[in-house]
């Protein structure tokens, strides 16, 4: 398996607020997920980054 750590970035203030894993052989596109900012504090779309 080649689950590895990759970190989320928010798309509007590009603040890096989450880590999580993925498994890079199921998703090889990079993963977007909405979350919650702290530092825009509301719902946005987070974008994984490298």
């Amino acid at each position: 398996m080649s689950r590895d750590l990759v970190v989320l970035a928010c798309d509007e203030c590009k603040a890096r607020n989450y880590a999580t894993k993925k498994n890079k052989s199921l998703h090889p596109g990079r993963v977007e997920y909405k979350k919650f900012c702290r530092k825009c504090n509301q719902h946005t779309v987070h974008k994984e980054t490298r």
